[in-house]
């Protein structure tokens, strides 16, 4: 089966091309595909795919708040092209979405129908995206993730750097407790979307690892699973200025893709073998 990966060299992008990799794989750069300009409908044509995956996006969120027009160009527009071109052949798609697309005002974790309230720029570009798939390709699969963690930067990786930078100075690591979320483990990610494609139910999916935590409570996963005893503080998110405003609780809740048998695992066994393999990477 011939599998066309959009952004490839992305983290779940690179994910997915190891999970695909019994397939033959497609894997154009930007320069060779770029999805914002309508003539890739007739460029994924010629590259005749079984299989279309779509991880990649404009996913620098203060970007898009600085620059909401690429955010629509790359995040909206882009899935629309591909959705057409997958409909023309009738080619499975599978668009990754993000939970930024709701507001974060809810009390308990969105469920794959609960409706999107995105507020901000990357959330809306988002959520156009997901709007234009279902619309023009009805038989393709949308699979939210969210705080991915699993390639070179992430906010994992961010959170050791600064401990092993900081344990210099002894000034404690600051890190927000008001943002919730669901870390989701690329490598994991990557298997379930397979499973989803296999399937091929359309729909939305919720595909990130089980649970719910804050910014502060990962960081003091991973660090705990470093064996790292960096001192650490919980601060709000009012700290920091941003162009961006990210909703403060977006859990998302697995519902529609254990329905189909497919579920990961808790973020906190994910966490432990994602720290434990950069500390493998690190003696080799």
């Amino acid at each position: 089966m011939r599998v066309l990966i959009i952004g490839a060299s992305g983290q779940l992008g690179s994910a997915l091309r190891h999970t695909f990799a019994d397939h033959t794989l497609l894997t154009p750069g930007h320069g060779e595909l770029d999805i914002s300009q309508p003539q890739a409908i007739g460029a994924i044509r010629e590259l005749a795919p079984d299989l279309v995956l779509l991880p990649g996006a404009y996913t620098n969120v203060d970007g898009c708040a600085l620059d909401p027009e690429r955010a629509f160009r790359e995040n909206t527009l882009g899935p629309k092209y591909v959705a057409l071109a997958c409909a023309k052949r009738d080619v499975p798609l599978v668009y990754v979405s993000t939970n930024e697309v709701f507001s974060g005002t809810a009390t308990t974790a969105y469920r794959e129908y609960d409706q999107p309230g995105p507020i901000n720029a990357y959330g809306r570009s988002k959520w156009g995206g997901e709007q234009a798939v279902l619309q023009h390709a009805p038989t393709a699969l949308v699979a939210r993730v969210a705080w991915l963690f699993g390639g070179p930067r992430n906010f994992i990786r961010t959170i050791l750097r600064l401990a092993d930078q900081q344990s210099a100075t002894g000034q404690p690591l600051q890190v927000v407790d008001d943002e919730v979320g669901s870390p989701t483990y690329t490598p994991d990610a990557a298997v379930a979307i397979r499973q989803l494609a296999d399937a091929a139910v359309p729909g939305i999916y919720h595909i990130v690892n089980a649970g719910q935590c804050s910014r502060y409570e990962l960081a003091c996963a991973a660090l705990h699973s470093a064996a790292i005893a960096a001192p650490i503080v919980r601060i709000t998110s009012a700290h920091f200025a941003r162009p961006s405003t990210p909703p403060a609780y977006t859990p998302l809740l697995n519902g529609a893709a254990a329905a189909l048998g497919i579920t990961l695992r808790p973020w906190q066994s994910a966490v432990e073998e994602y720290v434990g393999a950069l500390a493998l990477e690190q003696l080799a």
